[in-house]
C-alpha cells in the first residue's frame, strides 16, 4: 500500500506522519486489498474548537472508500477517521465474493 500524506496550509510534521503511517499500515495489513491512501490534514478556524480535520481516501478495486473527521486534536481525527474506514471496508470486504 503506498500512503500519501498531504498537509493542508500547515507545517508537516514528521511525528503524526509516524503515527498515520503505522495505524494506515495496521488497516493495509488486515486489508490487502488497499492499493493507495490519501491523507489530508488540515486546520480550520472554529469557535467550538474542533478545527483539526483529516480526511482520508482509500483506492482499491471497485469505488474508492472516504472519511472525513473534524476533532479538537489530530491524533483523534486520525483515529475516528480510521474506525469509519474500517466499518466501510468491513462491508466492503463482506460483500466481496471469493472464486
Amino acid at each position: 500500500m503506498t500512503i500519501n500524506i498531504q498537509y493542508v496550509k500547515m507545517p508537516t510534521s514528521e511525528t503524526m506522519t509516524g503515527y498515520i503511517e503505522k495505524k494506515l499500515n495496521k488497516l493495509g495489513v488486515k486489508y490487502d486489498m488497499i492499493i493507495t491512501a490519501n491523507v489530508f490534514l488540515k486546520q480550520e478556524k472554529d469557535v467550538a474548537g474542533k478545527g483539526d480535520i483529516c480526511e482520508i481516501e482509500l483506492s482499491l478495486p471497485g469505488p474508492k472508500i472516504f472519511a472525513s473527521s473534524k476533532e479538537e486534536n489530530y491524533e483523534t481525527a486520525v483515529k475516528e477517521t480510521i474506525s469509519d474506514l474500517t466499518k466501510q471496508l468491513k462491508k466492503r470486504k463482506a460483500s466481496l465474493k471469493r472464486h
